[in-house]
């Protein structure tokens, strides 16, 4: 129904998920839905973790395996490692975790087969993140409630603002918020159309100034932390591993993975077709379509070129996930998102389940419920391709 807000994005999901868990391909469909609860369950998603229990024992799986992980085949016990890294640190991953999965032996596992349980794994984690940020979880404690309702499609179009009441005061300031932002936008346009060179040391300082920032970013210290259900807490495996910043002071930080290098479209998009056909295509197009996603509108504004801004938000999500695009200009980032915004995005992107009703109503608060919708939408994809090209370098490391 959330996604429904946006029927072009929505049909595209569709397909992919489709061909996923429906259509042929080299794991058996029960399995598939084992690895989907596996996935969800890392970000503590019951929402998805219930859903896909039901769809598992439909497809014919044992019942055993739901009581968790220890009763299910060692195959798919080994992909956890796997799965724990790319739900939070995907950046960890290497070609020693791959040629572990597909060493000889018994419960090793084949490249098409590894190729499919990624896709599925990066699918549901980043699924996750659209389930908490447009508040769709149940909550834990409270059967049937939810940590906030999700719009319903009649109230697309009011803004979150009117229906919290923002009134008088914080109703200006809402409504200023969408005018600077609407000025910084048409200001950056016109800077790139002047084509101002900016020097490559620039722009890679930006960049590192922007991760250190995102640092600072972190969602505020009351937010409570839910102790997990069982029925999702037996499918976890060390839960006390999470995302955890990768430039933290005085560490080493692992080196920036330079987009240039490993692009999904030059080297991504080929290897998966080349070995999961189909799969390839329908991703490549979910993501252009919800990168080019726009209906010209912003908040009460129309006609607007939206395209600095949705890029934006997509290149935070990679930059948050150690990813540099050499030709963008990080300056932009902190231009057109402000700080209620960045703590929503990284929350969302990052530990889904520390998202809340505030943070969600507290950035653009003058944006309707859609807009707000196609935020997660960017989120979830953006998300998805980080942690997909990391996987699939991996991949390509290991069989060159």
């Amino acid at each position: 129904m959330v996604m429904g807000l946006h029927p072009k994005y929505l049909s595209s999901f569709w397909r992919t998920q489709y061909l996923l868990l429906c259509m042929d391909g080299p794991l058996p469909h029960h399995k598939r839905h084992y690895i989907a609860i596996m996935a969800a369950a890392r970000h503590q998603c019951s929402y998805l973790v219930g859903l896909h229990m039901g769809e598992f024992l439909q497809a014919g799986g044992d019942p055993e395996w739901l009581q968790g992980l220890h009763c299910a085949p060692q195959k798919l016990r080994n992909l956890n490692e796997i799965n724990k890294i790319l739900a939070h640190r995907p950046w960890l991953i290497t070609k020693e975790h791959i040629e572990a999965l597909l060493k000889t032996g018994e419960n090793s596992w084949s490249l098409a087969e590894l190729i499919q349980a990624l896709v599925l794994l990066t699918h549901y984690h980043s699924l996750a993140s659209f389930v908490f940020g447009c508040g769709i979880n149940p909550e834990i404690d409270h059967e049937g409630g939810h940590a906030f309702q999700p719009p319903s499609p009649r109230s697309c179009d009011s803004s979150p603002a009117s229906e919290e009441g923002v009134s008088g005061s914080g109703g200006r300031d809402a409504m200023q918020e969408v005018e600077v932002l609407m000025e910084r936008m048409k200001l950056l346009q016109e800077c790139q159309l002047e084509e101002d060179e900016v020097t490559q040391e620039e722009m890679e300082t930006r960049f590192e100034l922007e991760k250190t920032e995102s640092l600072l970013v972190a969602p505020s210290v009351d937010i409570v932390e839910h102790s997990l259900p069982h029925n999702v807490l037996c499918f976890v495996e060390d839960p006390g591993f999470g995302y955890k910043d990768f430039t933290r002071r005085g560490e080493q930080a692992p080196p920036t993975f330079r987009a240039q290098d490993y692009t999904w479209e030059d080297h991504g998009y080929s290897l998966i077709n080349r070995l999961y056909p189909d799969v390839g295509q329908l991703l490549d197009e979910k993501f252009q379509v919800v990168y080019n996603l726009t209906y010209h509108t912003m908040a009460m504004h129309r006609g607007v070129d939206t395209s600095t801004l949705r890029r934006a938000i997509w290149n935070y999500v990679h930059c948050v996930f150690g990813i540099r695009y050499d030709d963008y200009d990080y300056g932009e980032v902190n231009q057109l998102l402000e700080r209620s915004l960045k703590v929503y995005i990284k929350t969302v992107a990052c530990y889904p389940e520390k998202t809340t009703r505030r943070m969600y109503t507290h950035f653009w608060r003058h944006f309707k419920h859609s807009e707000k919708v196609h935020v997660n939408l960017l989120l979830l994809e953006a998300r998805m391709q980080a942690a997909l090209l990391y996987a699939l370098r991996a991949i390509t490391r290991y069989m060159t």
